[in-house]
């Protein structure tokens, strides 16, 4: 009789300090997915649920998947959102399965849950007390103990951009199969240092992280553990569980695998620790990278926004860095997506060819901040109005379908802006090819973003320029009210110490 697993994901990175409620329509284009409709929609994704169907039909199981649920970043999901994607869940466990595999975040919180996936771990639990659970999560996430012990088997991404997000559902998917099968009987560790790491400095390509993610992928293909992974966590998250982490999976059958895999554990951490001071961002003002910029005679110069991030929970209608760009009087930029459905609607109302006089984003304020949106007055013609959708062919989530909602171009003469009713990170040129601009051939490309960018737009920059525009995703966190974080924590005190780690 052929074995029954239930598929789900439920994906969110929460930034505690964003204005952005997130609601249950958020997941999803009119909420979550379903059933077969959701299989349709991401079986050949490069996503871990992906990478979790794909074992299923090759292991010859029946699967179901009651919930697809992927938001945008933003702030808190609500009591009712989470509620509602944890039942569906729970209410196919209860029916009766053989194994569950959970493309989930780990860094969810909640109105009323700080610790989202292990809230919903410790559910499933409490439900099925034996039941075999593998677990992917981002690299981003925010470790704590209720993963780690009620999960069988837990991965997470090794990239950043995320670009292996399908064969970490397969690592994690692998494991638990072979656990089936009898063949192996997983367990793990995992540790935490109390180190607040900037997102611009842990990425595993480049150093400080890029040695401690080689081992670990090192130890795992070699076959001395069964799975490692390091998680660089999420800071903009005012929460009691903030720290860079490690989890090692080892075969139990193996003679002294716990030994070498709580080894290979503090020997990961142990190295972050000693290059704590590495991983804290350290940028230059706006006006000085906009004036470096302007002096690089060949593009495309990649302009990447990183205070106003969608990927990190930001508004995507901050205007501070277009302002800049405006100032300095750059030539030959397109830039966007800025989120502001109101200017779309001037614009489609308008109608293509149209010459409009606008005010851009600046619609949401930042109350953690201190900030109200400030809207950019523009006059320009209308270029382009669109759908807003199209299908990923970058290496990120590749084949999924991203909808921005209605788009439009405003074209200055120096400048294409780009607006769209919708949040969406642009790591993929299809942001601005669907619209028929070629960022390929443009002097300057202006984006919001931090790292997935490099997906799609590194592999045609002559230069990256990295610059501090305002909102809630700034990397200087100097500027956020931390009220709930563990204390010590590095860099905030100076004498924080490796054993110093964070509360779960």
């Amino acid at each position: 009789m052929a074995r029954k697993f239930v598929i789900a994901s439920m994906l969110h990175e929460t930034n505690t300090f964003s204005p952005l409620s997130t609601p249950i329509e958020s997941f999803g284009p009119g909420g979550p997915l379903q059933g077969e409709a959701a299989i349709a929609e991401l079986a050949d994704t490069n996503q871990a649920i992906g990478g979790f169907i794909e074992l299923a039909r090759k292991a010859g199981a029946e699967f179901t998947v009651p919930l697809a649920a992927n938001a945008n970043p933003s702030g808190l999901v609500t009591r009712a959102a989470y509620e509602q994607m944890c039942a569906a869940i729970l209410d196919e466990i209860r029916k009766g399965c053989d194994a569950v595999m959970l493309d989930l975040h780990g860094a969810m919180v909640a109105e009323h849950h700080d610790d989202g996936e292990g809230e919903l771990l410790s559910r499933i639990r409490r439900l099925a007390p034996g039941l075999p659970i593998a677990v992917a999560l981002d690299f981003h996430a925010q470790m704590t103990h209720r993963i780690v012990d009620n999960a069988t088997i837990v991965t997470g991404y090794r990239t950043y951009p995320h670009v292996d997000m399908r064969l970490t559902g397969e690592r994690a998917g692998r494991t638990l199969l072979r656990a089936l099968a009898g063949e192996v009987v997983p367990a793990m560790c995992w540790g935490r240092r109390p180190i607040l790491s900037s997102t611009l400095s842990h990425t595993p390509s480049r150093q400080p992280m890029k040695d401690l993610m080689d081992r670990a992928i090192a130890a795992e293909a070699n076959g001395e553990v069964l799975n490692a992974s390091i998680f660089g966590g999420f800071p903009q998250a005012d929460i009691p569980h903030l720290g860079l982490s490690a989890v090692v999976a080892f075969d139990v059958k193996r003679p002294g695998a716990g030994d070498r895999g709580r080894a290979l554990l503090d020997s990961l951490l142990e190295q972050a620790w000693h290059r704590r001071d590495d991983f804290r961002y350290r940028g230059e003002p706006l006006a000085d990278s906009i004036a470096r910029a302007r002096t690089m005679t060949e593009g495309p110069v990649i302009l990447v926004d990183h205070g106003d991030n969608t990927a990190s929970g930001g508004t995507q209608d901050v205007m501070s860095v277009l302002e800049e760009v405006f100032r300095q009087r750059l030539d030959d930029v397109v830039a966007g997506p800025f989120c502001d459905p109101l200017a779309v609607e001037r614009m489609v109302e308008a109608g293509l060819g149209a010459r409009v006089d606008i005010d851009v984003g600046g619609r949401v304020d930042m109350p953690a901040l201190g900030l109200k949106g400030k809207p950019m007055p523009l006059s320009g013609k209308v270029t382009a109005i669109t759908d807003g959708e199209f299908v990923v062919t970058g290496p990120m989530a590749t084949g999924a379908r991203v909808r921005m909602g209605r788009t439009a171009v405003l074209d200055t003469g120096r400048v294409q802006v780009v607006v769209s009713e919708g949040r969406v990170e642009p790591y993929d040129l299809g942001v601005f090819t669907h619209c028929g601009i070629d960022p390929r051939r443009k002097r300057y490309v202006l984006i919001k973003s931090r790292q997935h960018f490099r997906a799609g737009f590194e592999p045609i920059a002559r230069h990256i320029v990295e610059c501090q525009g305002l909102g809630v995703t700034a990397s200087d966190i100097s500027l956020f009210d931390y009220r709930r974080r563990p204390k010590p924590l590095h860099p905030f005190e100076s004498d924080t110490r490796a054993e110093d780690s964070p509360p779960t």
